[in-house]
């Protein structure tokens, strides 16, 4: 694999407006069919503590010495969307739909962690709605491997799995009593688009959200991520593997139920649409 070593951040306005320009197609100019052999790594970063006190403000955590287990997500992001718009990427970074994110955390990461990130992208495969693929993050603090993120992406397409017989759609039902519902406004996830850099326009424009196909903006799948896990913090253990499957989208505004119950050693975690118990977000945490 080719390593290209970055000095510092990129900045994510500037690489989200590469990424509109690349979702336009150009006449005789096709895209690359495979995944960039491309590392892409950046060393010494020290974490910006202004940046994580407002990350633990609109994501209701707690600013303590070790860092929340979804804030190296913001981190890392800068580096696998310049992944997405370096020219060799097979699809267009806007559109991209976050399917699932599994972060394993090997020991927490300390706000005095020197910290040392490499991005690649893998394991292309076919699904009925389209193609997977991973950005694998990983962590290193003196060259121990401390947090690893795989975020499997979709791009919405044509495969030779499409056209296959659909499900059965699950009936609402009433759902349960949750351990908090939370509002989730327009003002909270801007606040969050900007702390994470994540300005895409699903998120932060009505026309935006419309132009992909949404009624209204969407939450980030990483805010729900976080956010539930304030239902648990304080009984996370130092090492394990946390599970996430984005099921619908929250649309702005909204209200959400979040759930948190015990199972097998770890934690089933839930958001849910109040009134129809539908899941926005499905998620398991285990100790390793």
């Amino acid at each position: 694999m080719a390593t290209q070593k970055l000095t510092e951040l990129p900045n994510l306005g500037g690489l989200y407006a590469k990424a509109a320009l690349g979702a336009v197609p150009i006449p005789g100019k096709s895209k690359p069919k495979t995944l960039p052999d491309t590392v892409m790594e950046l060393d010494g970063l020290k974490v910006d503590l202004d940046n994580l006190s407002d990350y633990v403000k609109v994501t209701d955590l707690r600013l303590i010495d070790a860092l929340p287990a979804t804030y190296p997500f913001t981190l890392t992001t800068p580096l696998v969307v310049s992944l997405f718009v370096g020219g060799e990427f097979p699809f267009p970074a806007m559109g991209l739909v976050h399917f699932e994110n599994v972060i394993t955390q090997y020991r927490p990461l300390s706000v005095r962690d020197v910290l040392d990130i490499a991005v690649r992208a893998e394991n292309l495969r076919e699904h009925p709605k389209g193609m997977l693929f991973d950005m694998v993050s990983e962590i290193t603090v003196g060259g121990e491997l401390v947090w690893k993120q795989v975020s499997t992406m979709l791009s919405q397409q044509k495969t030779s799995l499409s056209g296959g017989p659909k499900g059965e759609k699950k009936p609402d039902e009433v759902p349960p009593r949750p351990q908090k519902a939370l509002k989730v406004t327009q003002s909270t996830i801007s606040r969050y688009a900007a702390v994470s850099g994540d300005r895409n326009p699903i998120h932060i424009s009505s026309i935006g959200a419309k132009a992909f196909g949404f009624p209204s903006t969407i939450a980030h799948g990483m805010w729900s991520a976080a956010t539930i896990l304030q239902a648990i913090e304080g009984k996370l253990p130092d090492a394990f593997v946390y599970t996430v499957r984005f099921n619908k989208p929250v649309l702005i505004p909204s209200k959400i139920n979040v759930y948190a119950d015990k199972a097998d050693g770890g934690w089933d975690l839930a958001v849910k649409h109040p009134k129809k118990g539908y899941p926005h977000l499905t998620a398991t945490v285990r100790g390793l």
